[in-house]
This record gives C-alpha cells, sequence and structure tokens, in this order.
C-alpha cells in the first residue's frame, strides 16, 4: 500500500472489538507517528496510552458523568458556530450515515458514550505554555498515528469526546497540570460485523477547497 492508497483507504471506525491490541503494535504505531513533522522540530505532543483496567476505568467513569449529566469541559474549546459549508458537510454526514447503516446508525450515541468500544485510545496532550500554532502538529501527529495504525491492520477514530472529561484523564494517568489535552484517538481492530462500520464519509471535490493562482 503506497501513501496514496493509504490516505483513500483510511476511514473512521465507529464500532471495534474487544480484542486487546498487541503493545508491540502500539509500540510500532507511536514510533512512526513520531516522525510527523513540527514546528521548529518543536514536537510539541506528548501521548497518554489507556488501555486494559485503566481504560475500563475511564469508560466507567465516563459513563458515570453522562448519567449524572455533568457538563463537559474539553481543554481543546468546541467551536461556538461553523461556517455554513462546514455544516452542510455535517448534514451529508448524518444523512449518509442514516442511509447506509439503517438501524446500525441509532447506536452512533451510545458508542461513542462507550469510546466506541475501543480497547485502547491515545490521548495527545501539549504544553500549556504553547500557542494554538501547535496544534497543526498536534494534527499532523495524529494523521501519521491514524496511517501507521492501518499500516497494522487496526481501526482508528480522532474524537473530542474522548477528551471531554479531562479530570478523569488525569487522575487515571498522572497527566500533569502542565499538559493540555488536545484530542483523543481511539485504536483497535475494527468490528466488521457492526453495519455502522459500513459507512465511509464521502469529501468534497479537491476543486471547492483548492485554488490555484498563476
Amino acid at each position: 500500500m503506497n501513501v496514496i492508497e493509504a490516505l483513500n483507504a483510511r476511514h473512521s471506525t465507529r464500532a471495534f472489538l474487544a480484542d486487546p491490541v498487541e503493545k508491540e503494535k502500539l509500540i510500532a504505531v507511536l514510533e512512526a507517528a513520531a516522525r510527523a513533522p513540527s514546528w521548529a522540530n518543536s514536537q510539541p505532543w506528548e501521548a497518554f496510552v489507556a488501555a486494559g483496567e485503566t481504560l475500563r476505568r475511564i469508560k466507567k467513569a465516563y459513563l458515570d458523568k453522562y448519567a449524572a449529566k455533568e457538563a463537559p469541559a474539553p481543554e481543546t474549546p468546541i467551536p461556538a458556530a461553523w461556517p455554513q459549508a462546514s455544516k452542510d458537510r455535517r448534514k451529508l454526514l448524518d444523512e449518509g450515515l442514516a442511509r447506509t447503516c439503517g438501524e446500525a446508525a441509532k447506536q452512533f450515541g451510545a458508542l461513542n458514550r462507550n469510546m466506541f468500544n475501543a480497547p485502547a485510545v491515545v490521548f495527545v496532550c501539549m504544553d500549556k505554555t504553547l500557542s494554538p500554532w501547535s496544534l497543526y502538529d498536534i494534527g499532523a501527529y495524529a494523521q501519521s498515528l491514524m496511517l501507521a495504525a492501518l499500516e497494522q491492520g487496526l481501526g482508528a477514530i480522532p474524537a473530542i469526546t474522548l477528551a471531554l472529561y479531562p479530570d478523569v484523564l488525569r487522575r487515571e494517568m498522572n497527566i500533569p497540570d502542565n499538559l493540555k489535552m488536545t484530542i483523543g484517538i481511539a485504536l483497535g481492530y475494527i468490528d466488521k460485523a457492526n453495519g455502522i462500520n459500513g459507512f465511509v464519509s464521502e469529501r468534497a471535490p479537491f476543486e471547492e477547497t483548492t485554488h490555484f493562482f498563476g
């Protein structure tokens, strides 16, 4: 599989098998992701990987907070508003999910709340002194991580919902106060029997977002 094939093959996994991911595969993925580019070679990312009993405790704590209707407190601000083009694409996503997956699409909310049943989640942090500029580097790291996961036969999905309750994550993984959580990326083997994984979101033609001059 070449780079273009990998970019086209990568898509979000919304339901994982319970099978644990081998430690050597996680290490291979994280080593490859660390090759991502960054401004002035700053390498602002710090990754905290939760699996096994630690991840079970995190999931339970999240479910308890959902049940108590506790307000989320992500440290990467959620946009207060979206431009119309983004709203239109979100609508197409929802419609495509319902059309392709049928009844299976209705489980999305529950899967999201349970971290997609993933056996491993990578929580990517950066130092609080850094500016949003470094979020570009975090994005490059995240994409590299997900492509490396594909190479290892794993599915992945990035989601801010994975990082909604930083207090839980800090408690369970001893994340220091000088770091802020940017995003979570769930990893694992794809549950191919679950119909929700039959959906792959479309992309707008690149001409809509690309402008050539000269």
